[in-house]
């Protein structure tokens, strides 16, 4: 087991006590519950993630690594809850700069628990390039939407689309529709219980491979190896 049912405890304090105080006075909880059991599976994944594509990092370090930090950017929000009451992990291509990149996402918190596998808000570009890629292979696209169709896995970006075809699209394209996506990611959602799980690490890496095809599509539609 790698993440145990005291982290739902911790992360339910945090959420109804999002201060500096109560933070500091549990720091020691958040090192054991959270960081370190968080740092702990990132190494557990990196092998099996490596076999899937060794263009896709894990990286455990404290600073900068897969694990994305807690404290919260308040600068520009109306919010100042100085923390993310989540737990973010991104694993992502190693040509990527930030979490806009092609990658693979965990998300642990008590709303919601997901694996996400794509791109979310791509730069100008790289948009540019999976739209092209979809209008300019539509039946390649159809076979990996395929995957949304189980019900274990979700297409998501519906309710942030275009409501006019992009520049340099025509609206009689077949793919006009997907071609209108701001977001490429597919997410798996998952409970609670599924994270505390003894097998999570198999869990989540069985979802990559899943998604390994859906990955490749983006990484070569914007010039990269997978």
């Amino acid at each position: 087991m790698v993440f145990s049912e005291e982290l739902i405890d911790f992360l339910v304090g945090l959420s109804a006590n999002n201060n500096r105080e109560w933070f500091n006075a549990r720091k020691d909880v958040y090192e054991s519950v959270l960081r370190e059991p968080a740092l702990e599976y990132i190494r557990e994944v990196g092998e099996p993630l490596a076999d899937i594509s060794p263009h896709v990092r894990a990286s455990d370090r404290k600073q900068g690594g897969s694990l994305m930090r807690i404290y919260r950017d308040v600068r520009f929000s109306r919010d100042k809850s100085p923390y993310k009451t989540n737990v973010g992990i991104q694993f992502r291509h190693e040509s990527g700069k930030d979490v806009h990149a092609p990658g693979y996402y965990v998300h642990i918190s008590i709303e919601e628990c997901f694996i996400g596998a794509g791109s979310w808000m791509p730069d100008r570009d790289a948009l540019l390039a999976y739209r092209r890629a979809v209008s300019e292979h539509p039946n390649e696209w159809l076979a990996l939407k395929q995957m949304t169709e189980s019900g274990e896995w979700t297409l998501d970006g519906h309710h942030d689309m275009l409501k006019r075809p992009p520049r340099g699209f025509s609206a009689d394209d077949p793919m006009i529709e997907d071609i209108k996506r701001k977001h490429f990611i597919v997410t798996h959602r998952m409970d609670i219980e599924d994270v505390t799980a003894p097998d999570f690490v198999d869990y989540t890496v069985d979802r990559f491979k899943e998604s390994k095809d859906w990955m490749a599509f983006l990484a070569q539609a914007i010039g990269l190896p997978f």
